[in-house]
């Protein structure tokens, strides 16, 4: 396996110049790499990284989200579709630029938007049409594209490890898969373990993240559960700890975040790797 760090914990634009020390830090610690937020594609931007990254001997994994309405892979829209792929392309192509061999992220519906239901069987074939055209894009770049689910109270289109893993088998294309986040496992399903074991078949990363988004090993998400199953069955990819705090208020606000969940962000990324190497073992 491979163990990352999400760097939403601190930004969500990673600057070489600013947060390089960040990734030094990380390294120090044991890290393999980091997960860059790519929101805003920016590929002279993701260059950049890409070699503080090499020089620094990291590897990365990247996150995005879809920016808006204008460009919704499940829109009714044509226009907005097509946007939605040209969006995900250019994160794409930031992935290449700065090296990262994951693109993962809630990247099916705009984030806090709902309609009163789930997804309908058009807004399916919708979304699986844009994915579909992704996947190939990436992995003509290399890249492994995993969309992730959420909770029922931040998006409507992807909510549980079934809905995510019969979507990706929707989707049909060998360079799309799915993935497994602690956090929403333990809002959404009556035993998580059991449901990652059920669409282990799609899963290509995973997300640890606490309860309340905090420290892992502090809180009662099945995290030590998820990663003895995990070595169970011989997982070798990225396992990445994700976790909010108050530092930046947009994320914050975003992540729901009001209280301090932590005392120090060095707490979270020292105590994070050192507990997930206790439960794997090693």
């Amino acid at each position: 396996m491979q163990i990352g760090f999400n760097l939403l914990l601190w930004t969500p634009e990673f600057q070489p110049d600013t947060h390089h020390g960040l990734v030094t830090s990380l390294k120090e610690t044991g890290y393999d790499g980091v997960e860059l937020p790519f929101f805003a594609p920016n590929l002279e931007l993701a260059k950049r990284t890409g070699k503080l990254l090499a020089d620094e001997g990291m590897r990365s994994t990247a996150v995005t989200i879809m920016p808006g309405e204008h460009a919704s892979c499940i829109s009714p829209d044509p226009a907005s579709r097509r946007a939605a792929v040209d969006h995900l392309k250019q994160v794409v192509d930031c992935c290449h630029a700065a090296g990262s061999e994951v693109l993962m992220g809630p990247f099916h519906q705009v984030l806090g938007v709902f309609s009163g239901t789930g997804p309908t069987e058009t807004e399916l074939e919708h979304g699986a049409e844009v994915h579909r055209e992704v996947a190939e894009y990436a992995q003509q770049a290399g890249i492994q594209i995993c969309v992730e689910w959420l909770n029922r109270f931040e998006c409507y289109f992807l909510t549980t490890m079934a809905g995510a893993a019969d979507y990706t088998r929707r989707v049909n294309h060998p360079n799309f898969a799915t993935m497994f986040d602690t956090f929403h496992a333990n809002i959404e399903e009556k035993n998580p373990v059991a449901a990652l074991r059920a669409g282990y078949d799609t899963v290509k990363h995973i997300h640890i993240s606490e309860n309340d988004r905090g420290t892992p090993g502090t809180g009662h998400a099945a995290i030590r559960e998820t990663l003895e199953f995990l070595k169970e069955t011989g997982y070798d990819r990225w396992i990445t700890v994700e976790a909010f705090g108050l530092a930046l208020p947009e994320i914050a606000a975003a992540t729901k975040v009001w209280r301090p969940l932590f005392p120090s962000e060095k707490e979270v990324y020292t105590e994070g790797i050192r507990y997930i190497r206790e439960c794997w073992g090693s």
